[in-house]
Formats: C-alpha cells, structure tokens, sequence
C-alpha cells in the first residue's frame, strides 16, 4: 500500500469512526428528548398497559410466609418432630447445615376473611379487610440463600452486581411522568423485633444504563433530599443563571465527548432546581385530611413504614413511575413468634390504609402494589424459636395494576418447605409485572458486551392466571 493509499485509508476509517459516533449521539440525543417529554425507550408501548406505576413495598430480610400468608396445618401437627428425610435431602439449606431438623409449627392462627374467604394469619386483621382486593402468591421461590445475593436478584434479576434495578429499567423503558420529581425514588424504615437488614445503594443502581434512571433516596426523617434550600445570598433568579451556565459548559463538552453522562449530568442539575419547588409540597401534610392521616398511622416525618406509605401515595399521584419502600428488619433467626408480631403492628395498618386509599382515589387500577422479601423462612426451627432463610417456596402480595383479586394463586407443600403447585420465580414476577405496564420482557433490551441484556435474563414467563 502506497502513501496515497494509506491516507486514504486513514482518512476513510476517521470518517466512518466520526460518522457511527455522530449517529449515535443523535439516537441518544433523540432517547433523551423522548424522555423528557415522558416517553421512554419502549414507545409505543408493546401492548395496552394495565398498569402505569409500581409500588413496591419491600420487607428486606425474609418475612416468614408461615406467620403471614401460607396457612400449614399439617406443620402445626408435626411441631416438635423431626422434618421428614425426603423433603430435605441434597437441599440447599443456609446455616442449618448438619444440624438436626426439627418441625416449628406456625406461631401465630389463621383466618379467613372477606367474601374470596383468603386465609391470612390474625396478626393481619387490616390486611385482611382487603382481602376481596388482593391476590396472594403462595409458591414464589427464587436462587439465592443469603441476604445480600438474593436483594442482588429480586432487585435486578442477577446475581452479578452492576446491572439495572427493575426501577431503573421501568424509568428507561416508560420514561418519565413526572417534570419536577425523579422517575424512580426509594424510601427505608425501619422498626422493631428483628434484625435490621443493610441496604447497599447498588440494589437501585441504574447498572448499564445511563445513570440518570438510577433510583433516588429520599431521607425519611429530616429534610427528604439535602440543600434543597439556597444558602444565604443566593434566589431562585442566580440559581438559575447559574445553573445555565454550567449546563452550557456541560453541553459543549459533550459536543467533543460524546458521553452520554454529560447529558445525564445536565438533566440532573434541571431535575434538582425543579425539586427544589416540588419536594417541600411533596412532604408537606398539612392539607391532608385527619382521618386519611389517623387510616394509615402516619406522623409526618417520624421514618415509619407507615409514614413512607402515605408518602407513596403523594408520590404516585405526582407521577412518579417506581416508588419502593424497604422495611429493614423482617430478620428472625430467633423469636420469630415476637418479632413478626412487631412486624405486623408496623405494616399491617398502613399497608390495607394505602390499598383503600388509592382504590377510593380511582389510582388503585393503575398502580401495582406489590408486598414481599427477597425470601421466606424455614418450616424447621433455628436456635428454638426462630427460622432460618428459605428459598424454595414463599409468599407475595399483589393489587391493583390489572390483578385478579380476591384470590390465593399456588401453592407449597403440606409443610411449608416448597412451592409445588404454579410455582413463581423471580424472573415470572419480573416478566408479568413488566407485562402490566404494556412491555414485553423478551424485547426490552440494551447491548452489553456483545449481548442483548434484559432485566428477566434468558428467562421468565407472564403468570396470566392471576390476570384480569
């Protein structure tokens, strides 16, 4: 090849280089715009949308299904007793290994209630009171024995750290509803009787997207979002000078760069000085009615689940995509019988309070409540009175959104250990609850290193019979 030749070449590979890149920062460019004017990269949407919103009110450190939502008879029956061979022999079993297995009954009655007649544990009588309005799963069951993996895969659908949060990937699948509050926030408590679960801020991370659909965490006690108030010298006009000029500088180096940081960057400085109007109205609940108050147990700015439920509700009306709530301390390797009695005096209240609020707001038709951990725990006793971490079989509780209610969908066995009738994994939770919201799991995906990644892996399916 001659000197001619070699430019030439040069020249042709700088052109093709430059051009690609120039492409692809129009296709970002147009996916930013779509966002902001609330479309998101599925639009349209692949089918009708049930749903337009999640909240997610997630009880981190595995609620016992057996205090709560999976009556077990023949378990109350064999309390005391060793835990037949044949369920758990070649079982993954997390810190019971080796040790004698022995049957703890349920420590808490069950009954009936409403017209679909659910059996809920009495600990739920609130929760019971909408019994006619929810659907419970009894035959979730997912991979992953210990804490930290297993929020890694409820929240993501892996076990390897750094891909999206299912919020994150809502927020970038139906873009943003809200102008002046983030797409995706989450909220913690956290209360008494168990031990208190650490949350790592990865489990809303926006993975391999860009990170402006990463969830935002809103203090629960104080100011929700810190330096929302200008400091001294400072209005809203310099703000704003301000605030131009550092987008324009951000604007010209994404000219040259081409990251599609800068552009997350820009949109969150715009995002910031808007939340400084809407955050202070957000949290304030002095026009909020006595009795909507006293309904959900709600003390403005205590930190309690039922504070954040009531909090939720604001912020779905405000069009706010995924709004998750972690309660932290569902941990009962001992005490179980105490510890989900505190649990219940927390949630129960706000959770039915929500359900009824929502349905008398004409929201709860479009926004899927769903109630869960990341596990279950064990029909065998640990320590004497308590249970260990359970993966093969648990319970969630889901409204609204185009839920069936008022039914109990699977089932697990006699004892409590598995899910064997309509078993749900964490990918099918995934896969129907993205379904709701009018996109196909299959096809909303983004390249990663060569491959087609999406938030239900290489698998998952719609569990359509708890559908309306």
């Amino acid at each position: 090849m001659n000197r001619s030749e070699r430019i030439l070449n040069i020249h042709r590979r700088t052109f093709l280089g430059r051009g690609v890149a120039g492409l692809g920062a129009f296709a970002l460019r147009d996916l930013f715009a779509a966002d902001m004017q609330g479309k998101g990269a599925v639009s349209p949407l692949h089918h009708a949308p049930k749903a337009k919103r999640v909240i997610f009110l997630y009880q981190a450190g595995g609620p016992s299904h057996l205090e709560t939502f999976d009556s077990k008879p023949k378990l109350a029956e064999m309390h005391g007793k060793g835990m037949p061979d044949s369920f758990t022999k070649g079982q993954q079993i997390a810190q019971l290994q080796g040790k004698p297995l022995i049957c703890f009954g349920p420590q808490h009655g069950f009954q009936r209630f409403g017209e679909s007649g659910q059996e809920i544990c009495n600990l739920f009588p609130q929760i019971g009171s909408v019994a006619d309005d929810i659907c419970i799963v009894r035959s979730m069951y997912t991979e992953q024995i210990n804490h930290d993996p297993a929020h890694t895969v409820m929240n993501t659908g892996s076990i390897i750290p750094g891909r999206p949060s299912m919020g994150s990937w809502l927020h970038y699948g139906l873009g943003a509803e809200a102008e002046d509050l983030p797409g995706f926030v989450v909220l913690t408590s956290a209360g008494r009787g168990g031990q208190m679960q650490p949350i790592a801020a990865r489990q809303w991370s926006a993975g391999v997207l860009p990170s402006r659909y990463q969830g935002v965490k809103f203090n629960s006690i104080g100011d929700p979002v810190l330096y929302l108030n200008n400091p001294g010298g400072m209005n809203a006009k310099l703000q704003r000078d301000s605030i131009d000029a550092i987008n324009a500088l951000n604007r010209a180096e994404y000219k040259t760069t081409h990251d599609p940081e800068v552009l997350t960057r820009v949109a969150q400085y715009e995002m910031a000085f808007k939340m400084q109007s809407s955050v202070p109205s957000l949290v304030d609940m002095s026009k909020e009615p006595a009795a909507v108050m006293e309904s959900y147990g709600a003390k403005p700015g205590d930190g309690t689940f039922a504070s954040n439920c009531l909090l939720a509700r604001r912020l779905a009306e405000r069009g706010v995509r995924f709004i998750q709530l972690y309660h932290r301390d569902w941990d009962h390797h001992g005490s179980v019988k105490n510890g989900v009695q505190f649990k219940a005096e927390e949630v129960d209240r706000p959770v039915a309070a929500l359900i009824k609020d929502l349905k008398q707001r004409g929201m709860l038709d479009e926004t899927l409540i769903v109630f869960g951990g990341e596990f279950g725990r064990t029909p065998m006793s640990q320590g004497g009175d308590g249970r260990d971490h359970h993966i093969k079989g648990f319970s969630f509780v889901l409204a609204g959104g185009g839920i069936k209610p008022g039914i109990t969908y699977g089932a697990t066995d006699e004892l409590g250990y598995a899910a064997v009738e309509n078993p749900v994994s964490v990918h099918d939770f995934h896969a129907t609850m993205l379904h709701l919201l009018g996109i196909d799991h299959k096809r909303m995906t983004v390249k990663y290193q060569g491959l087609d990644l999406r938030l239900t892996g290489i698998s998952g399916d719609v569990v359509k019979d708890i559908l309306v």
